[in-house]
């Protein structure tokens, strides 16, 4: 996809220093989504990296969703979330990961992708890789081919790319402090 105009999508990402705590430094993408023409631009810079044979999108909670049903959007997909436990109505699988303080829950809807159906991960933002590479585990309980994982932001310093294996990461962004 050809843009009309160059965005230079740093310009949109805000700094938020201790937040949400003391020596973090927060990416905030809420001035990249306020603008229309931005958050286009986003949508179709990652589209570009959406292989021909995908057949479903696949957004983690929440920011992943914006981002995601966006793309699916776009590109024609269906969209799939995963989320925190609790918000599906149907039957779920599930799988329970380790964050920095204690544990974590991700959901997914068992009849949400086929065996051998190929999808792309979506989210905002790459740090650790513990939500993105729990999600990419739970698609391959389930037998999906998860065929690349797309982010906005990829915080390079924190080695969140080792975490999601063999899979292709594209990102449109990335810091490495």
């Amino acid at each position: 996809m050809t843009l009309a105009k160059t965005i230079n999508f740093r310009d949109f990402i805000r700094d938020i220093p201790d937040y949400p705590k003391p020596g973090i430094v927060f990416k905030d993408i809420t001035p990249l989504l306020a603008d229309g023409e931005a958050f286009g631009a986003c949508i179709s810079a990652l589209a570009c990296h959406v292989p021909n044979d995908a057949a479903v999108i696949v957004g983690i909670e929440s920011r992943g969703f914006l981002f995601g049903a966006a793309l699916a959007q776009l590109t024609g997909l269906g969209f799939v979330p995963v989320r925190k436990p609790g918000k599906l109505p149907a039957d779920v699988h599930a799988i329970e990961y380790e964050l920095e303080y204690g544990m974590d829950r991700l959901e997914i809807h068992r009849d949400a992708v086929s065996h051998g159906q190929k999808v792309i991960l979506v989210d905002d933002l790459l740090a650790t890789g513990g939500t993105a590479s729990a999600t990419l585990k739970l698609l391959n309980q389930l037998g999906a081919d998860v065929v690349a994982c797309l982010f906005v932001v990829e915080l390079s310093f924190l080695g969140g790319r080792k975490a999601l294996g063999e899979t292709p990461v594209h990102y449109l962004l990335s810091y490495s402090d």
